[in-house]
């Protein structure tokens, strides 16, 4: 065996627990620290100085306690009225959460045949093909969400366009609805399910799909029963890097969204921006972190749980 074979296990070993620390400290520095500060500040008293960084350690007839407040956590659960779940953050979240799914299926919808053509066109087009679902990450991301407020404007592009055909005799409201909220948040994170979905089916073996045809199977039938499973991690990591980042979205709504739009990101900036409340923002997206990393964490671990499951003899 060669020398330099032998000496790559012992090198590896050497700098294997640098290599595997560096993710760790990676999310202790940049997930683990903010989220402590967090909920560092959800249950802090500001006081009449309103301090988000109050001491949490108080002096009360001579006694030195740690003193917290939950009120944050309740009130998001609790309207003023003393109703339960029937409060601005319940329905901000349920609309987040709304958006988030309808986005999600949408750009399954429309980037699974761009990847799946992507992943089966000539190797010298694909360069080509994929600096093009690259190429809107080189715009900033703010200008493109203004492009489509220009687009979808009363006196924009698409209504020009209608009342020139003659479809339309004014201007059709397409701006500051569903409508345009779907379309500027589809248009934004289409590339982050067409990337995972490209580099699963791109690996994908095509001598299945042929012995599925060899055997009379048609195109419809191979699809569904030899493709889709073999791209199912791609979906799955393509909606969730579409999913989650959604339900936190406050550019687009701001810009794109009506009064009703209304989502969780912009609920957080106003409290912590305009009502000047740091504990419950930080309470919110405590909740919105939890609310979305608890089902995933219980996914991941069905799927591991059920893979080791598959390998045992």
């Amino acid at each position: 065996m060669s020398p330099r074979l032998d000496l790559a296990p012992s090198l590896w070993g050497r700098f294997r627990p640098l290599v595997v620390s560096l993710p760790f400290a990676w999310l202790l520095v940049f997930f683990a620290l903010p989220f402590a500060i967090l909920l560092r500040i959800s249950i802090t008293d500001m006081g009449e100085q309103l301090d988000p960084f109050a001491s949490l350690l108080r002096s009360v007839n001579g006694q030195l306690g740690v003193f917290v407040q939950v009120q944050s956590f309740i009130s998001l659960l609790r309207s003023p009225e003393g109703g339960w779940l029937d409060t601005l953050y319940g329905d901000s979240y349920a609309l987040s959460l709304k958006y988030a799914f309808l986005t999600t299926v949408l750009c399954l919808l429309i980037g699974y045949p761009f990847a799946y053509f992507l992943a089966r066109t000539r190797p010298a087009y694909r360069a080509l093909l994929l600096l093009m679902v690259m190429l809107p990450f080189w715009t900033s991301f703010l200008l493109r969400v203004y492009a489509w407020k220009g687009i979808l404007a009363d006196q924009g592009v698409v209504n020009r366009m209608l009342m020139a055909l003659g479809l339309t005799e004014e201007p059709v409201q397409l701006l500051y609805n569903d409508f345009s909220m779907l379309i500027g948040m589809t248009y934004v994170y289409l590339p982050f399910m067409v990337l995972p979905l490209y580099a699963n089916l791109v690996k994908a073996d095509i001598r299945l799909v042929e012995a599925a045809q060899d055997l009379g199977a048609s195109a419809w039938k191979t699809f569904w029963l030899i493709t889709v499973p073999l791209s199912r991690s791609g979906i799955v990591a393509g909606s969730i890097l579409v999913f989650i980042p959604c339900v936190g979205e406050f550019v687009i709504p701001s810009l794109l969204g009506g009064a009703d739009n209304i989502m969780i990101g912009r609920v957080v900036w106003d409290e912590m921006f305009s009502s000047n409340n740091w504990p419950r923002a930080s309470a919110l997206s405590i909740s919105m972190i939890v609310l979305v990393i608890a089902p995933l964490a219980w996914f991941n671990q069905r799927v591991a749980r059920k893979a080791a499951t598959e390998r045992m003899p």
